[in-house]
């Protein structure tokens, strides 16, 4: 058992061992990983404003984006490589809601260039290195 003396030392010293960590470790993110991963030299105008349309029709309240958002509709990380421009550039345009497997999607009906932006957007965010994350799947098993 140890003494007040020796516990209030062991809390101490835990607390500043842990503090150089997360010290260290934010440093080491901030000043290599995240430029790089993240592109930061590919953001342009258009994606920037396709990030500004994605928060002014709240579409985190329905998709996730970079594991972020609700869990109702599909997760949009990597969309871009999965379903391609012409697949996105008509589920924004579309006049009717869109409803796959059952669940509705409002019909934004969204301008060319509005969705032009959103697809520069969707496709800045699936050219992010998330280290491997989703692992691919072993299909040989």
């Amino acid at each position: 058992m140890l003494s007040k003396s020796h516990a209030k030392v062991f809390f101490l010293g835990g607390t500043v061992v842990t503090f150089a960590i997360f010290l260290g470790l934010s440093w080491n993110s901030l000043s290599n990983d995240v430029p790089k991963q993240t592109h930061e030299e590919n953001l342009t105008q258009e994606v920037i404003h396709g990030k500004e349309i994605w928060e002014q029709n709240n579409c985190m309240g329905c998709h996730t984006i970079l594991g972020e958002g609700a869990y109702y509709a599909p997760e949009l990380t990597k969309v871009y490589e999965r379903r391609g421009d012409a697949y996105i550039r008509t589920v924004l345009t579309s006049k009717a809601p869109w409803q796959p497997r059952g669940r509705k999607m409002v019909a934004y009906e969204m301008s060319e260039k509005d969705a032009n932006d959103m697809i520069a957007f969707l496709k800045w965010i699936g050219e992010t290195d998330l280290n491997g994350f989703p692992p691919e799947p072993d299909l040989k098993k």
